[in-house]
């Protein structure tokens, strides 16, 4: 296996907010508080696992995000941020990647505007709405799926996804998607064999385009796709264990 793609937040790192245990380790600090840990179990995996096969995070986190954190276990030379749209090499935006993204969301950009324009009148916001490097949209909401439903009765279907993930909000262009950036960056790095891992609809695509791709228990999304196989884990133990111990199985 070649790269294991892997969604960060509820897949590899939790938050203060989620339970899974006493024996962790802190990963983020944000305003001097301790924010999200990885179990020690998972970063002791981290560690095997990365002997092996390259570990490339993707994730809709920001750079300025996914900068604050620090898993512990050396440098990972890339990392796909802002849902794919941004490949950091080293730490550093690879312009080239930047200006493709930009190209591909281009048909959605006049969709993202008129997005931007309903959700600054939105009675339900509770911050403001981000413009994420020209690539997506961010907000958060009290009532989420009103707000949601209310975007999709007045986009025109095709051009942008909306999702939430509790009160965050986000619309983004159907083209950038996790599943588009995995094959951008296999193509990149000329991989032939790869694994991914996530627990959301963010990712979804990204573990469609996978040989071997791992969901959480209840997900309901095991079973074949065009390019491998989906398995969901069993749920006994916290999902980034279930799911590094698999890996590390067909390594």
């Amino acid at each position: 296996m070649d790269v294991f793609y892997t969604d960060l937040d509820n897949t590899l790192l939790y938050s203060y907010k989620h339970e899974i245990g006493t024996d962790k380790r802190n990963v983020e600090m944000y305003e001097g508080r301790e924010v999200s840990f990885l179990t020690t179990r998972t970063y002791r995996l981290l560690l095997e696992l990365k002997k092996h096969v390259r570990i490339v995070p993707v994730t809709t986190r920001t750079m300025e995000q996914y900068g604050r954190v620090e898993l512990g276990i050396g440098a990972l030379r890339h990392a796909l941020v802002c849902n794919g749209g941004m490949l950091l090499v080293n730490g550093r935006i690879d312009r080239t990647w930047y200006e493709q993204s930009l190209q591909l969301v281009r048909e959605s950009r006049a969709e993202l505007e008129q997005a931007a324009r309903l959700l600054e009148q939105e009675k339900n916001r509770t911050l403001d709405v981000r413009d994420i490097r020209q690539l997506f949209l961010f907000t958060k909401c009290r009532f989420a799926n009103d707000t949601i439903r209310r975007l999709k009765q007045q986009l025109q279907p095709g051009r942008t996804d909306v999702f939430s993930n509790g009160e965050k909000v986000y619309v983004v262009p159907k083209k950038l998607n996790k599943g588009m950036a995995v094959t951008r960056f296999t193509e990149y790095i000329g991989a032939r064999h790869t694994a991914a891992a996530g627990d959301s609809v963010f990712d979804l695509p990204m573990l469609a385009q996978a040989e071997v791709a791992m969901a959480p228990a209840g997900s309901g999304w095991s079973g074949e796709t065009a390019h491998g196989h989906i398995y969901e884990m069993p749920g006994k133990h916290v999902f980034s264990e279930e799911l590094l111990e698999f890996l590390l199985e067909r390594v």
